[in-house]
């Protein structure tokens, strides 16, 4: 009863800052999406998914990597042979009522009695009217006779769940306010601009609360918080960028050079974090910004 009433909860959770966003809105709510991608109502039901029995011999798990962070788009599944015989997976899919189905991607992994290893698992478009548990991967499977499976198994899915509720919350904060930097231009200390709110719906008040650095950058927002006020369609304030490390280690492994973590506040609910959006010129801008500073103190 303890699991299924912590799933409950995560699910209110998620409804609950869907239908706080979409307050007041004109339009329809672009974070909540039907199993076809249709706009679909926050409080619709979706029927609970059967639990699916365990795979003799076959534990999974979903966990959340750096790289999968920096990727995007998919966590791993951490399989391990719990049983006596080895087998080799040589396909994988995801499978959450929370997201979309994907095709299953090929993968050759031989499991020897004990071994564990991780596959990358790619999810789809996050489904926020429904729970991302309980969820299963499909797996191909071959055995050492020859002979070929293929089986579903339970994927224990907290590192899943978390996803699919900061994908969700993303997707309806977007759904109020544009979070943008516009205008970057090259200085002497780094990179110069502005930190720009354009609403899109609504009429709560919506606030950047902070603004974080990255590994190897510092953004610096002055006039923080900055505030949009309930009938105020744009708002913004300066915002820089400076190298936060010349360190040589830094620079070579670093995977989320440019990802600046903005917490944002609409209405009287909790701010959400979501990663402060940049084009590609403006990654390039930053690039070019660390490879001129760091040069120079070397």
């Amino acid at each position: 009863m303890g699991r299924e009433a912590g799933r409950s909860a995560r699910r209110a959770a998620v409804v609950g800052l869907l239908l706080g966003l979409g307050a007041g809105c004109g339009g329809a709510e672009p974070a909540v999406r039907d199993g076809a991608g249709a706009a679909a109502s926050p409080s619709s039901a979706r029927p609970a998914t059967p639990a699916v029995p365990a795979v003799p011999g076959i534990d999974a798990e979903a966990i959340e990597l750096r790289t999968d962070a920096a990727v995007g788009g998919q966590v791993h599944v951490r399989i391990t042979n719990t049983g006596a015989e080895p087998f080799t997976v040589t396909s994988l899919a995801l499978r959450s009522p929370g997201f979309e189905p994907l095709p299953a991607g090929e993968e050759v992994a031989g499991y020897a009695p004990g071994r564990t290893i991780d596959l990358p698992a790619p999810y789809g478009d996050p489904v926020c009217d429904a729970d991302a548990e309980p969820a299963t991967v499909e797996l191909t499977v071959a055995r050492p006779d020859g002979t070929t499976e293929r089986l579903t198994a339970p994927l224990a899915a907290e590192a899943l769940t978390r996803v699919h509720g900061k994908r969700c919350a993303a997707l309806a904060l977007a759904g109020v306010v544009d979070v943008a930097v516009t205008g970057l231009r090259a200085d002497e200390a780094g990179v110069s601009g502005s930190l720009t709110l354009e609403r899109r719906s609504g009429t709560e008040p919506v606030r950047v609360v902070r603004l974080d650095r990255s590994v190897l950058v510092e953004p610096t927002a002055s006039g923080l918080p900055l505030d949009l006020g309930g009938d105020e369609r744009s708002a913004a304030t300066p915002v820089s960028f400076e190298p936060a490390s010349c360190d040589p280690h830094v620079l070579a492994e670093t995977k989320q050079p440019f990802r600046f973590p903005v917490g944002v506040e609409v209405g009287e609910r909790e701010p959400v974090v979501v990663d402060l959006p940049l084009d590609e010129p403006a990654r390039a801008q930053l690039t070019e910004m660390v490879d001129r500073i760091c040069t120079g103190r070397r």
